[in-house]
């Protein structure tokens, strides 16, 4: 039997609220075009994310991957911090 690895749906996206524990909202945006105008939009969607060690923050770029579903409304898991948020 040969192992087979499962590819999991991965997204960049940007923190937006870490209030609450091991959870993180992250705010994806994606540029589509109109398909009546032709015209590019910006369409965003925000999903929560597991982040077991409550190492993300505000402002932070992550990667999120998909997983099985964690709560009611959480099913994607912190991959990756890929960058730190500037501090001011």
């Amino acid at each position: 039997m040969s192992e087979q690895r499962k590819t999991h749906r991965t997204l960049t996206g940007r923190v937006v609220s870490d209030k609450m524990d091991k959870t993180v909202t992250v705010l994806i945006t994606r540029r589509v075009t109109h398909p009546l105008y032709g015209k590019i939009v910006t369409r965003s969607r925000k999903y929560h994310a597991h982040d077991e060690k409550n190492e993300c923050h505000q402002g932070d770029l992550v990667m999120i991957e998909e997983c099985r579903p964690l709560s009611r409304t959480k099913a994607w898991r912190v991959s990756q911090l890929i960058e730190k948020a500037r501090e001011v």
